[in-house]
């Protein structure tokens, strides 16, 4: 499923978003401010980012000049008061896709959204390439080299999410909440025993391998 990120410090107005987004068959996380928005970014994979300029702690500025130091390709629309054209000139020279001034019409909202996504190729070819491996996202498959690799859906989420992001350590714990919720009942052990599985079904694999960050979690890297 397509998931969005809307980063609104109304929040009234970010609940209507998320809840139009959910009814055209997108799914949609809240942040409150540009910092929260690289937090649950920084947390989750996300297909397209929604967001106001004016708001505490980190404006949509900063949020999206942040952005764009790790991800250049990621849709940003900016949904904002500021009308004017230095404010717009602003936002596209930081490197966002689209802009929209507020009071937003909510069906106009979900066009261009659909827009952007088909225009970053991400609702027909949501895949990831790491040297001869591709990940295709939609049908939990890995292509290979040595064939097709069809992987339970967990264990496939867990390597998209950390070859998305090489030499990066993700916890046990930010694994165990993204994929099992944060009030799940399974134990961090839990995430071992994917890890394992996964290394198993690639220990042969040239391109990537899962390191063990001792204490912590784990971690790409490429070879």
């Amino acid at each position: 499923m397509i998931k969005i990120l809307v980063v609104e410090d109304d929040i009234k107005l970010n609940k209507l978003v998320r809840t139009v987004l959910e009814q055209n068959g997108y799914s949609a996380d809240m942040a409150l401010n540009g910092q929260s928005g690289i937090d649950k970014f920084n947390e989750g994979h996300y297909d397209l980012i929604i967001s106001d300029i004016m708001m505490p702690v980190m404006d949509g500025y900063g949020f999206a000049e942040k952005i764009r130091s790790v991800n250049q390709d990621i849709p940003i629309l900016f949904m904002t008061a500021m009308d004017d054209f230095d404010a717009k000139k602003k936002g596209f020279l930081l490197g966002i896709d689209d802009y929209m001034v507020k009071p937003i019409d909510t069906n106009e909202l979900v066009l261009r959204t659909g827009a952007l996504l088909r225009r970053s190729q991400i609702v027909s070819e949501r895949k990831l390439v790491i040297g001869g491996t591709t990940l295709e996202y939609d049908s939990l498959t890995a292509i290979t080299s040595s064939g097709r690799i069809e992987l339970p859906q967990k264990e496939f989420y867990i390597l998209y999410k950390l070859l998305s992001y090489p030499n990066k350590i993700f916890t046990r714990s930010q694994l165990m909440e993204e994929f099992w919720g944060a009030d799940s009942e399974t134990v961090e052990r839990t995430v071992d025993v994917h890890i394992t599985r996964i290394r198993d079904k690639f220990k042969n694999n040239s391109d990537f391998e899962i390191a063990t960050i001792r204490g912590l979690g784990y971690k790409a890297v490429k070879k």
